[in-house]
């Protein structure tokens, strides 16, 4: 069923044209087939088979602010099943009434422009589909009793909801827990597949918090669940322009033979936020922007920009492929990681036009942290396609803008010909793949300028994916969610990815352990970060692009 299902919606990734109206019987959407203004039909995805999904951290942010909103989209443009029950897990004292509220109040003021639920309003009918399909179960996640009364509760579903008996388990709870709910669920039964029924869990980040507790997690929860019931999520990966990277790649006979070290001269990835740490405090000084954004989120833009072509669209083909160029990222010395890593904490600053505070007199943050806000790093990947083609990566909170981007930069044509011109120096042609908030690719490039002189401009042209296919705006859990209920596995990380990941941060990590930082705060809100990080670039003719 996988293997058909996946070969059906594979090519060109989630090239929607090309499957199937969704079953009749599915949530509230419209059956009828969209059509975008520039005339390019695109057909829903047919509804999930039908399941259970239980949110373990039922009341916890991450299930109100994205997964919540999530499923409620999927919903309403009928992707999930007639079948469908979700189940609430956590420690709270509450009621499914109490639950289905709390939910819906906090996705309304989630409604913002800007934000990663943006709609115009909760439309009421695919709400009430969602929400006559919620049931709540209170328990301690370290009580067998609780894994005994949510093997009642979902073996009750099953006779009354026609869930088919398959569960989708989703761990939004603190990373401490991960082991402890898995093996409570192996304990109880609750894991095990028998009679074409399928069982899933999905774990949240951080997955770890370095190489070693990385492989113990991995050892622990690989004693109850196979590797194909295990969805290592990580959001990024459900974003449209990050799955269009194989395509663009791969799938235009103008590209591919360019991405190479002979004509791109450097990457840059970036992930730049403008929130702080939010209500996070106590979590965040246990991690910092290394742990928290590089071995997962920018390691696996990386992946997808420098992989090597897959032999088919097979999710363990793709993610063979990706874990190869981690593993092929070149170790770091302790000289070289203080050298080419970077580490910043805000201070106070003025951002949007308001004073925002230090990140030392946030909530649950110590008076002396320190804790990085903000990292960059310079990294080499040892193959024959890269090699001498450095990608820089860097990740930061209140910084001016909000935007997540890869940008390459190809190489300078050569100026011989424009000798004799107004023509002072080539600029570079650069591809910018833009993942949020505005979602496209654009290329620059120079043209020239009207009128009897050689003189050139840098022109840009760009495609968005909202004005050109009309797609409504979505969280990038819709994606991730919908293919961990039909099975397809492409888009989550297998254990011996997330293990390279940690082996290229961990001498970085080493590195800070053994050298304390001496100028903490080293940026000011609502600036570009440290100044440390423009020296990675230094003696190259490179620089960051602009954050403006």
């Amino acid at each position: 069923m996988k293997q058909a299902y996946g070969a059906a919606r594979a090519w060109l990734w989630k090239d929607t044209s090309k499957m199937k109206l969704r079953n009749a019987e599915s949530g509230p959407g419209n059956t009828s087939t969209a059509l975008t203004r520039n005339g390019l039909e695109i057909e829903k995805a047919p509804a999930a088979p039908p399941c259970a999904m239980v949110i373990f951290g039922a009341a916890g942010d991450l299930t109100k602010r994205l997964v919540v909103p999530a499923l409620y989209n999927l919903a309403h443009s009928g992707q999930l099943s007639e079948g469908f029950q979700l189940v609430g897990v956590d420690l709270a004292a509450s009621s499914t009434d109490a639950w289905r509220q709390g939910l819906l109040e906090t996705m309304k003021e989630f409604i913002t422009p800007g934000g990663e639920f943006q709609v115009d309003q909760i439309e009421q009918a695919s709400w009430e589909w969602l929400a006559r399909r919620m049931s709540y179960v209170q328990g301690n996640l370290n009580d067998p009793e609780m894994y005994r009364q949510l093997r009642e509760h979902l073996g009750h579903l099953d006779k009354t909801a026609d869930t088919a008996g398959n569960y989708l388990f989703y761990l939004a709870i603190a990373d401490r827990f991960f082991g402890s709910a898995v093996a409570g669920l192996g304990a109880a039964g609750l894991v095990t597949e028998n009679d074409g029924q399928w069982r899933r869990v999905v774990i949240e980040k951080p997955f770890g918090h370095d190489l070693s507790s990385a492989k113990a997690l991995n050892t622990e929860i690989q004693k109850v669940l196979q590797e194909h019931q295990i969805y290592r999520m990580d959001h990024f990966l459900g974003k449209e322009t990050v799955q269009n990277i194989m395509a663009l790649r791969f799938g235009n006979g103008l590209f591919e033979p360019l991405w190479s070290r002979e004509h791109i001269d450097h990457v840059e990835i970036t992930a730049a936020e403008t929130v702080g740490v939010e209500h996070r405090g106590k979590f965040y000084e246990k991690t910092g922007a290394l742990r928290d954004m590089v071995p997962n989120h920018m390691f696996q833009l990386l992946a997808m920009t420098a992989m090597e072509p897959p032999n088919s669209f097979n999710a363990d083909a793709v993610r063979a492929k990706k874990t190869e160029v981690l593993e092929a990222i070149k170790p770091l010395d302790p000289a070289q990681a203080l050298k080419d890593a970077v580490r910043g904490q805000y201070g106070d600053g003025m951002l949007f036009n308001r004073h925002v505070r230090c990140y030392r007199d946030e909530p649950d943050v110590a008076r002396d942290s320190a804790t990085e806000t903000f990292v960059a790093c310079k990294l080499s990947i040892d193959n024959w396609r890269w090699a001498g083609v450095p990608f820089y990566l860097r990740t930061g909170k209140r910084l001016k803008r909000r935007t997540t981007e890869i940008a390459i930069r190809f190489r300078r044509a050569p100026f011989v010909l424009f000798r004799g011109t107004e023509v002072e120096r080539m600029s570079p042609n650069w591809m910018v793949l833009r993942i949020q908030p505005d979602e496209g690719i654009a290329l620059e490039f120079a043209a020239k300028r009207p009128g009897p002189s050689m003189k050139l401009s840098n022109v840009r042209m760009d495609f968005a994916y909202k004005s050109y296919f009309n797609v409504a705006s979505s969280t990038g859990y819709e994606t991730l969610l919908y293919d961990c209920m039909i099975g397809d596995a492409t888009l989550f990380q297998r254990a011996d990815t997330v293990e390279a990941g940690w082996q290229a941060v961990q001498p970085i990590l080493d590195a800070w352990a053994n050298n304390p930082p001496q100028d903490f705060p080293n940026y000011a809100a609502g600036g570009n970060g440290p100044v440390a990080a423009d020296r990675l670039l230094a003696g190259t003719e490179r620089a960051w692009r602009t954050l403006d």
